[in-house]
């Protein structure tokens, strides 16, 4: 028999994952910690088992690592492709440019080969050749609004963006720096829908986002963001490449970016530049239909409050009907794809896409309406930012209530899923979440497992019962109560309506001057942190920066270079700020991030499980705030060396009867309630940090 047959008749045997693990640990100079090592075997078990997995996974922890060994294995061993979806471009950048780089080096003698990857994102992030050669003309919305400057602006950098046409290889609008608008983007790139095809396309050879994809169904892994995972479930033609095993990163905020890829928006300035795009293309008196209809709906706005919807008020009906009628009428006049030059194609495409987009939101929008309010698939709402500073007129929105079931049927059903962040387990327990995302609300029981067990079960009957998970809280290498006080300010009043009270002032002065600066203020509004900001700046000698002051990545970077600084801001700081070292020693916040009372689509979902019979307060908005609460708490260690006080200045923490569900959330820091102890830890801190006369760095 040649020898080239027997080698096709016995692959090669590849090493187990605990040896490759140990093996990539060495070669990107890290330490092997027990954590890392018992999620990879359970990720790994799970690919055997066909079983989705849930992973919390402390900062420190390595949990890139812990999955990317197994599903790297998975895939050169069964020659497929494994999905990895990130919710934030930081951690996308890291996964591509540092870990997935240094990994494929490590592994290649092992496993026999280099491994490959690719990142993969939604067509309007890639240059669309045909839209920079073709200048297909598009009005930006709301053109009234804009200045002439403001379009002298967009003009200049649309021109830069023909001239980088040339030069770019990927066409990938985040290699652009400095980066331009998003009304001169879209006047070089299209959506799905508006994409004429490749094979239509006169250039769709060299069609950037087909390239991508293309790259993408030949590698081992594919990196890309819980949007575009969303997109593939929506759509019933695939975005993302055929694929058994996802691998869900930062899955704590799976459920919100899912929500927000499947809201759709209904406004006027929409409909016009929709009748704008259908132009010559069909008889005026049609067209002419829609215009109507798009500034009755901007009436019936103009005279309507913002707000939730719970039921749908007789005129706001009659005129997104119109608005779906004459949508309608204008699609009909369209007609389908036909014989007809490349440009009169690609002005069909792009009105076709825009009024189909507008009629298939005005028929979600009215059916919103027809069942219970406890078994609405979509809750419905009206903005009103006109007196914002960047204005925008009222505008429709409609959002699912729950995603769970989408979850269920078009990720969970089609491939083995691994979900994993440092803060999955709420209260101490996965269930929250597992409801949120579509999973039984309790795991499966785990079997004896020795390492050999390969099949995978028979699916059941029941669809829910069919779907096995289990959960996993591999902790952390940090040592939370040697290193961090968590003080809960229970002797001052609950929060009130009126913003900070003095008390809360006095309380973040004395605490901020015990730390010699340093500090991270997470506030529940912009209104909060300016006013801390502004009053604080009179009293204490430290730099004080706020969110707004400058872009947010420029005031992380010079709070973290310049150690007796504060930084004060909002929602993107408690997930989005990583500075380990003596620059940040002391984490406030002012109060429990509960949602807005008047956001509608917490609201509603609340609403939605209290009409059902459960507690829609515990289920939604303790949930909403355990989770920004544990990633506020973790800014404050980032590296095993760091120490400090994470100061909660809200008395409900400690009084009320979540309390403890929330404070079971937060990463296990010594409680206090004194705050004496917590400013005596913090000036003991800043005397022993670099630069000033050492004492000791125990906190107690």
């Amino acid at each position: 028999m040649p020898a080239e047959i027997s080698t096709l008749q016995k692959p090669r045997k590849l090493p187990g994952v605990r040896e490759l693990l140990t093996d990539a640990v060495e070669a990107v100079g890290g330490t092997e910690r027990d954590g890392q090592v018992h999620m990879a075997e359970a990720v790994a078990r799970a690919i055997r088992t066909g079983e989705h997995l849930a992973v919390q996974a402390g900062t420190g922890t390595g949990k890139s690592l812990a999955y990317l060994v197994p599903a790297i294995r998975h895939a050169v061993e069964g020659h497929t492709t494994v999905v990895v979806s990130t919710a934030t471009i930081a951690l996308q950048n890291q996964l591509v440019d540092r870990d997935l780089p240094r990994l494929a080096k490590a592994l290649k003698k092992p496993l026999g080969r280099e491994p490959t990857f690719a990142i993969l994102k939604g067509r309007r992030n890639y240059l669309c050749m045909h839209r920079v050669h073709s200048g297909a003309p598009e009005e930006p919305e709301d053109s009234g609004l804009f200045d002439a400057f403001t379009v002298s602006r967009i003009g200049r950098e649309v021109k830069r963006l023909h001239e980088w046409s040339s030069e770019t290889e990927t066409g990938d609008r985040t290699e652009l720096v400095p980066g331009v608008s998003e009304q001169a983007w879209r006047q070089v790139s299209v959506s799905a829908r508006e994409c004429l095809g490749a094979a239509r396309c006169p250039v769709g050879d060299d069609c950037f986002a087909e390239k991508a994809r293309a790259d993408a169904g030949r590698v081992d892994v594919i990196v890309t963001n819980h949007a575009l995972l969303a997109i593939d479930a929506l759509q019933e033609q695939r975005v993302l490449p055929e694929h058994d095993l996802v691998v869900i990163d930062e899955a704590h905020e799976l459920v919100d970016r899912v929500t927000s890829a499947a809201t759709a928006e209904l406004t006027a300035s929409a409909v016009s530049a929709a009748t704008r795009r259908c132009g010559r293309i069909i008889d005026a008196d049609t067209s002419d239909r829609l215009l109507e209809a798009g500034e009755g709906l901007a009436l019936v706005l103009d005279d309507l409050p913002a707000g939730r919807l719970d039921t749908l008020p007789q005129a706001l009906g009659g005129a997104v009907t119109v608005v779906r009628d004459a949508a309608h009428a204008c699609l009909t006049a369209l007609g389908g794809e036909r014989k007809e030059d490349v440009e009169e194609a690609t002005a069909r495409k792009l009105a076709r896409s825009a009024v189909e987009e507008i009629h298939d939101t005005a028929v979600r929008l009215l059916d919103a309406f027809d069942a219970d309010q406890a078994n609405r698939p979509d809750v419905v709402w009206i903005s009103n930012d006109t007196y914002s500073s960047s204005p925008r007129p009222p505008s429709l929105h409609v959002a699912p209530l729950a995603v769970g079931g989408l979850l269920r049927e078009r990720v969970f059903a089609r491939s083995t899923t691994v979900l994993t962040s440092a803060t999955l387990a709420l209260g101490g327990r996965f269930d929250t979440l597992a409801r949120q995302w579509g999973l039984p609300p309790e795991p499966t029981p785990a079997p004896a497992d020795d390492g050999t067990a390969t099949d995978k079960p028979a699916p059941a009957d029941d669809a829910d019962d069919g779907l096995r998970w289990s959960g996993l809280d591999v902790g952390s290498p940090f040592d939370y109560g040697r290193n961090g006080i968590l003080y809960v300010a229970k002797h001052l009043p609950p929060p009130g309506r009126d913003g900070l009270g003095d008390a809360t002032l006095d309380e973040i002065a004395a605490l901020i001057d015990a730390a010699g600066g340093r500090t991270l203020g997470l506030f529940s509004s912009m209104r909060a942190a300016k006013r801390a900001a502004e009053e604080l700046r009179e009293r204490l000698p430290y730099d004080i920066l706020c969110q707004g002051d400058d872009s947010t990545s420029t005031l992380v970077s010079q709070f973290a270079d310049e150690p007796r600084t504060c930084l004060f801001g909002t929602l993107s700081l408690w997930q989005g700020v990583d500075v380990p070292g003596p620059s940040l020693q002391l984490v406030i916040v002012d109060r429990l991030p509960f949602p807005r009372p008047d956001d509608p689509v917490a609201s509603a979902r609340q609403r939605a499980i209290e009409a059902r019979g459960g507690n829609g307060f515990l289920t939604v908005a303790a949930t909403h705030a355990a989770l920004l609460l544990a990633q506020g708490a973790g800014r404050l260690h980032r590296s095993s060396s760091d120490r400090g006080v994470v100061a909660v200045l809200d008395s409900r923490l400690a009084t009320a009867r979540y309390g403890g569900f929330l404070r079971a959330s937060i990463p296990p820091f010594w409680p206090t309630q004194d705050p004496a102890v917590a400013r005596d830890a913090l000036t003991r801190l800043d005397a022993a940090a670099p630069g000033r006369a050492s004492t000791s760095t125990a906190l107690r």
